[in-house]
């Protein structure tokens, strides 16, 4: 029995999502993003999933596409599987960005290509002394994909994404926490505790608020003050009088934990 590419877990509200080609630094190849898209989908829909992990197996996150397969399609000069593979990627990013979970990619090694562009696509990003980014396209004439343009440009600025999508240079682990790629640096023995603790910390708060966080941050870069303020008077109304609001309040004033997610 061939061993699954991608692993599925649910414990505790918390979903991981593993890459699981470690022979291959996790490249993505034949079905991986088409499998990736359904278990993304299934889980926004999920209740009783309250965050998501995306990581890899083995001593890297994820090494990008499978360059020897874009090979064979030059030779044949066909497209036609890119572009569907484009297509399922585009519908993987938008998915990443509107699920109402919080998104973390555990970025356990090197990340390049669209590999750093997949953990940059998630709202948070957690790593290791062994984290590595590289927006490694040019390095093969190509240009960045995964929503790249977007989502690198949003964290270090014009400047310094034309800086790193031009040249392809490595990004060491304290580099990417220095530029905000990284939200936590953490050491490697305790990398994947620390990932867990964080994840079931995001997982015990109140859905909602954190869905309605997640699509105030999302929202356009640039929009003016009165979009944000509009925002925040829209979503607060509605918060305050949910189960969640209810909830934290009053064990606010019982002096006790709030027990989130409940109805």
């Amino acid at each position: 029995m061939d061993t699954p590419q991608i692993l599925f877990d649910v414990t505790d509200h918390v979903a991981t999502i593993t890459l699981n080609r470690p022979e291959a630094m996790n490249a993505l190849a034949g079905d991986m993003r088409e499998r990736l898209l359904d278990g993304l989908t299934g889980y926004a829909a999920d209740n009783d999933v309250r965050c998501v992990v995306i990581t890899g197996a083995g001593r890297a996150f994820c090494a990008g596409g499978d360059i020897a397969a874009m090979a064979r399609w030059q030779a044949d000069s066909d497209t036609s599987v890119l572009e569907s593979h484009l297509g399922t990627v585009e519908k993987v990013v938008t998915l990443l960005r509107g699920m109402p979970q919080p998104v973390i990619a555990a970025v356990n090694g090197p990340a390049a290509g669209g590999g750093m562009n997949l953990a940059l696509a998630c709202d948070m990003r957690l790593g290791c002394e062994k984290t590595l980014f590289s927006e490694s396209f040019v390095k093969i004439g190509l240009i960045p994909d995964w929503g790249g343009f977007d989502s690198l440009v949003r964290l270090v600025g014009a400047a310094k994404a034309m800086e790193l999508m031009m040249t392809g240079e490595r990004i060491s682990a304290e580099e990417a926490h220095r530029l905000g790629l990284l939200n936590q640096l953490y050491p490697l023995d305790t990398f994947h505790d620390q990932v867990r603790a964080f994840a079931e910390r995001l997982a015990a708060g109140p859905p909602q608020a954190l869905a309605a966080i997640k699509r105030g941050i999302q929202g356009p870069a640039g929009a003016p003050l009165t979009a944000a303020l509009d925002f925040e008077h829209r979503n607060q109304a509605q918060l305050i009088l949910s189960p969640d609001a209810r909830e934290g309040m009053q064990a606010f004033l019982e002096k006790r934990p709030p027990q989130f997610g409940k109805t």
